[in-house]
C-alpha cells in the first residue's frame, strides 16, 4: 500500500523535476499578476552549458526503495529548414515500483539555438493507465500557443507570456542565462512556462553555495529551492531543495523532496557529452 501511495504522488507530480531541473511541471505556480516575485532580467546571452550529444541519467529513491529512472539528453537537428536543438526525456518506474505501478512517460522539445525559444512540444505519457498526448506549437510573434490534444481529438490556440518557456526548454534555458553575479542570496528569479493550455510561473530562491559528495566525487554547487504547492503530495511550499554543479555546465546533481509521506532523493548517476570540463574538488 505505501509502494502504491507513493507511485502514485511521485510519478504525477513529481519525476520530472529531477529531470528537468530547475523547472516542472505541475508545481509551477499560477502566474498572480499582483503577487509573482520580479523576474529576474538575464543578461546577455551565450549558449556555454551544453551542447549537442549531452545526456543525463538520473535515479530515484523512495526511503530505500530504487523507484525509477529518468534521462534527458539533447542533439542538434533541424526544424522546418532551420537548425535547432532537439531535447527528448524519458521517465519509467523499475523494479518492485513497476510492478505496482507501471509508468512510461515520454517528452520532447525542438527549440531554437540561438536564444533557447521553444517551437514544438510533446507529452506523451502512461502512468498507471492514465495517458495523455498533447503536441504544443508555439508561435512568439503572436504570443500564441497550439495545442493539439491526440486523445481527445481536440485542438486548440492559448495565449502565451512573454519569454515563455517549454518543460523541456526551460532546463537548457536556465542553465545558459542564469548567471550568478547577477543574483543574491535569498533572491527569486521567476520563469514564465506553458503546459497543457495554462499559463505558469516558476518560482526558485537561489540559496547559495555549498559542496556535496556525490558518486562522482565532492563538487561545488549552487543551491535552490524551488517553490510548489503543499498539500497532497508535499509537506510544504518549501518541500524541495536541489543542486547543480558551480561550473560553466550548470550540471544538475541531486534533488531532495519532503513528501507528505516519507521523501525522495535524487541522483545524477550517469552522464557524457558534457561541453565543459566536470570540476571535482580534490580533498587534501
Amino acid at each position: 500500500m505505501l509502494l502504491r501511495t507513493f507511485a502514485h504522488m511521485m510519478l504525477n507530480r513529481w519525476l520530472w523535476v529531477v529531470a528537468l531541473l530547475f523547472l516542472q511541471l505541475t508545481f509551477a505556480q499560477e502566474i498572480q499578476n499582483n503577487s509573482s516575485p520580479q523576474q529576474i532580467a538575464f543578461p546577455g546571452y551565450s549558449n556555454d552549458a551544453f551542447k549537442g550529444g549531452e545526456w543525463f541519467k538520473f535515479r530515484i529513491h523512495y526511503g530505500i526503495f530504487n523507484a525509477s529512472y529518468a534521462t534527458i539528453e539533447v542533439n542538434e537537428t533541424m526544424w522546418e529548414g532551420k537548425p535547432v536543438f532537439h531535447a527528448k526525456g524519458i521517465g519509467r518506474t523499475t523494479g518492485l515500483a513497476r510492478w505496482f505501478f507501471k509508468v512510461d512517460d515520454y517528452y520532447d522539445s525542438y527549440f531554437t539555438k540561438d536564444d533557447i525559444r521553444p517551437l514544438f512540444f510533446t507529452r506523451n505519457i502512461n502512468e498507471g493507465g492514465y495517458k495523455k498526448h498533447v503536441e504544443i506549437r508555439f508561435d512568439h510573434d503572436q504570443k500564441k500557443a497550439f495545442v493539439d490534444d491526440k486523445l481527445q481529438s481536440k485542438q486548440g490556440t492559448f495565449d502565451t507570456n512573454a519569454n515563455v518557456q517549454d518543460l523541456i526548454s526551460c532546463f537548457y534555458y536556465l542553465r545558459n542565462a542564469f548567471d550568478i553575479s547577477e543574483i543574491k542570496k535569498d533572491e527569486f528569479v521567476v520563469v514564465n512556462l506553458f503546459f497543457d493550455e495554462s499559463n505558469y510561473a516558476f518560482k526558485f530562491k537561489f540559496l547559495g553555495t555549498e559542496t556535496i559528495k556525490t558518486k562522482f566525487g565532492y563538487v561545488k554547487t549552487l543551491k535552490f529551492r524551488p517553490y510548489v504547492q503543499s498539500g497532497r503530495v508535499f509537506r510544504s511550499n518549501e518541500s524541495i531543495t536541489l543542486w547543480v554543479s558551480n561550473d560553466k555546465n550548470r550540471t544538475p546533481l541531486r534533488l531532495q523532496a519532503a513528501l507528505r509521506v516519507g521523501s525522495i532523493t535524487a541522483d545524477l548517476d550517469e552522464f557524457k557529452g558534457l561541453k565543459n570540463p566536470f570540476e571535482i574538488v580534490v580533498e587534501n
